[in-house]
């Protein structure tokens, strides 16, 4: 099979396209023929060092995907070869070959069926980022109460969009953030009632008098940076901020008694907690809410399996949504 291969910690820009031995599923694995990879910023994050993985060289990223069944492993069950499947949170394209490949070796716990009325391509980029925004919404004691205001940073990303959606589906009053015009008439369209240029210097008492007299009470950030600072002055008493990403770089100068008198909660982000059985739970009510909401995940574009490289491109230069693959 063809795969793209990292042979060290030298960035995306260095994978190189090649023929690699089929795998083979072991006990509990499914064999796929990929049709689908989606690509995510951990994928670049790993192939520089940046992310918590240490994987055995030469290694293959990509961390979502769909395909089809081609064999599996001693011990699965209700899974036959010809099924359509997604993949959910696993250790592929992480400590094993993910993706990036014409066939991958799965747990056949972190497979999902594609919902119905879904596309291939809307499976193959959503688990990840919906599984991340779930996370980043519920981990402060359950559901947020329906009312409260939600900020969405980097809302064009997978994770934002996401984010957008998932909160809509909550009851919450979605605040997003997005530099360009197109991206912000889009989030509107998703749902998002109000969307705001973060580098306005007038953001902190626009995004104020659009909510007053609220205060924003839950931030999803996967920016931070020098945006940081200023997405959390506008939290309200007890507000919550979950972090996901820090596509800004580093934030310069936080002054953590911006927290004290408002009891403002700062909380990490790691979709890797999630068990197979959790994240098995987590999309299944994840697809309830969408397919109540009539929403769908959102494709930016798809690549040709030949052009990985484009497409990291593309994902580092800022989607509308997921940035796909097509492997088969």
């Amino acid at each position: 099979m063809r795969a793209w291969l990292l042979d060290s910690f030298n960035g995306v820009e260095n994978l190189r396209l090649t023929d690699v031995p089929d795998p083979a599923p072991g006990p509990g694995q499914v064999l796929l023929g990929i049709k689908f990879a989606g690509l995510n910023p951990a994928d670049a994050f790993l192939a520089k060092a940046q992310y918590p993985a240490k994987p055995v060289f030469p290694h293959v990223l990509g961390r979502d995907g769909v395909g089809t069944v081609l064999a599996v492993g001693e011990g699965v069950t209700g899974i036959r070869t010809g099924d359509t499947l997604g993949i959910l949170r696993c250790d592929a394209g992480v400590e094993s070959w993910g993706t990036l490949a014409e066939k991958a070796v799965i747990p056949a716990v972190s497979l999902a069926h594609v919902p119905p009325g879904w596309t291939p391509e809307q499976m193959a980029g959503a688990p990840l980022v919906f599984l991340t925004a779930w996370q980043a919404l519920v981990q402060w004691g359950g559901l947020p109460p329906a009312g409260e205001v939600l900020l969405v940073t980097g809302a064009s990303g997978g994770v934002g969009v996401a984010s957008v959606l998932l909160g809509k589906s909550m009851g919450l009053t979605v605040v997003a953030l997005s530099r360009s015009a197109s991206k912000a008439r889009h989030l509107l369209e998703l749902g998002a009632d109000h969307v705001f240029d973060p580098a306005s210097p007038s953001l902190r008492k626009d995004v104020l008098a659009a909510i007053a007299p609220r205060k924003v009470d839950l931030i999803v950030d996967s920016v931070a940076g020098p945006l940081f600072a200023q997405v959390v002055a506008m939290l309200g008493y007890g507000g919550r901020i979950s972090v996901v990403g820090r596509s800004g770089g580093p934030v310069p100068e936080f002054n953590t008694a911006s927290l004290f008198f408002k009891r403002n909660r700062i909380g990490g982000v790691a979709v890797g907690d999630y068990t197979p059985e959790g994240a098995q739970a987590a999309w299944t009510e994840i697809v309830r809410r969408l397919e109540s909401s009539g929403k769908r995940p959102v494709v930016d574009m798809v690549f040709a399996f030949e052009d990985v490289k484009k497409a990291f491109d593309r994902l580092s230069d800022g989607p509308m949504g997921k940035v796909l693959v097509r492997v088969a």
